[in-house]
């Protein structure tokens, strides 16, 4: 019989216990410090789930993530040593064992690769956001996805304030027209970068140039698509759900590198406009520098109130209708897991495919508009043929030399 301790047990998870015993297997594909933290969710929000295999391509970061997770739910991590992958095809390897639920936490250069090998492999999965990093990929990613739900596999996305407490109520208000009608959104995403790129002289004799790149993906937009898509894809998320999930008519933007990139080729801040149909403006501006100012919140004028939502305090709005948030703020990282493992015991259905797949395109549009200089179209942004990813034979010891840096202005829409 399985045991009756649950950490943070809930109404969810006690409901759980009395409906099945079957241990429901986790395969962690990304070792990092997120793939870690989604790991440790998914083991917390069922008493009888296992994570019993992983892959990455760093065999130390693997052994790390594995230390890590056995030291908070020691009864619930069972790698056995013939299920620790570690290579480029660890995933592969991954999917081929038997594995219930799988967690895509890759650079997200590698998603769409990743999605579609899951999904062939008749996975439920949690897919960190973003799901692509150019319209290439998010072409792949969306036909995987239209795999996944004929399956009916349970998808869930890292989009993380989707699951938030106090963000789901401040969004459904906002579409209740509780505030008026929608006027305006500005959302920004200053920040220190995530971690620097490291000069060249640091760079060891035997790294590959994959292995010196994807040390440090952020750095890279094949990667990583840049900050704008990478990070400050939660704004644009935000945005997008504000506006139904109704794609931009168009966006035109700026950006640029202030600081040194040491030799990786992405901005440090951006500024997207984009136009919706019914003639509403969304900003989002996004910045990594250090010794600046930083924030993250959306401010959303209606016709009656301002909406504020800001990281670190309680959603209000001020003006005609008054509001503030006063409920009980919840773990949004948590929620994401307990939902997804909720729904795969009872039998019933999450799948956040079409909506997070708009988000990351919106956000990849922005970043092209910045790059270029060009005001964009979402008709043009679905006609893409940018690929940035190298070709699926690229091995380990291969030469690889990324894009240069863009250039607004210079750098051609493709």
């Amino acid at each position: 019989m399985a045991p009756a301790v649950i950490t943070a047990a809930t109404t969810l998870r006690a409901q759980q216990k009395a409906d099945s015993n079957e241990t429901l297997r986790i395969g962690l594909i990304g070792c990092g410090g997120r793939g870690t933290g989604a790991a440790s969710q998914a083991l917390q929000a069922d008493y009888n789930a296992r994570l019993v295999a992983v892959a990455d391509v760093f065999e130390k970061q693997m052994d790390t993530a594995i230390a890590s997770l056995s030291a908070k739910t020691p009864d619930r991590v069972t790698v056995s040593p013939e299920h620790r992958f570690v290579g480029l095809d660890a995933y592969q390897k991954l999917l081929a064992s038997e594995v219930d639920v799988v967690i895509l936490a890759t650079p997200p250069g590698y998603r769409p690769l990743h999605l579609t090998a899951a999904v062939e492999a008749g996975k439920h999965l949690f897919c960190e956001k973003p799901m692509a990093v150019d319209a290439v990929g998010y072409h792949v990613a969306m036909a995987a996805l239209a795999k996944a739900k004929e399956k009916k596999l349970n998808v869930t996305a890292g989009f993380c304030w989707r699951y938030n407490t106090s963000r789901r109520e401040s969004f459904k208000r906002l579409k209740d027209g509780q505030f008026g009608d929608l006027m305006s959104y500005f959302g920004t995403y200053y920040g220190s970068p995530i971690r620097l790129m490291p000069p060249a002289s640091s760079r060891q004799p035997e790294q590959t140039d994959l292995a010196w790149q994807l040390a440090s993906w952020n750095s890279f937009s094949w990667l990583s698509g840049d900050n704008y898509v990478e990070q400050a894809v939660h704004s644009v998320d935000k945005l997008m759900w504000a506006m139904g999930d109704q794609p931009p008519v168009s966006c035109i933007a700026t950006g640029g590198r202030q600081t040194p990139a040491e030799g990786g080729n992405i901005f440090d801040h951006f500024h997207v406009a984009y136009e919706f149909a019914n003639g509403v403006m969304g900003h989002i501006g996004s910045r990594q520098m250090t010794g600046c100012s930083n924030e993250n919140i959306d401010y959303i004028q209606c016709s009656q109130a301002k909406l504020v939502i800001g990281k670190g305090s309680a959603p209000f709005a001020e003006g005609a209708k008054r509001w503030r948030f006063r409920g009980e703020e919840k773990n949004m990282y948590q929620i994401e897991h307990d939902e997804l493992f909720a729904a795969i015991r009872s039998g019933k259905s999450v799948f956040d495919g079409d909506w997070m797949m708009r988000s990351t395109l919106a956000a990849i549009m922005g970043r092209e508009a910045a790059y270029t200089g060009q005001r964009l179209t979402w008709e043009q942004i679905l006609a893409s043929k940018q690929d940035l990813a190298p070709e699926e034979t690229l091995k380990w010891n291969d030469k690889f030399e990324p894009t240069p840096r863009p250039i607004p202005g210079v750098t051609k829409f493709v």
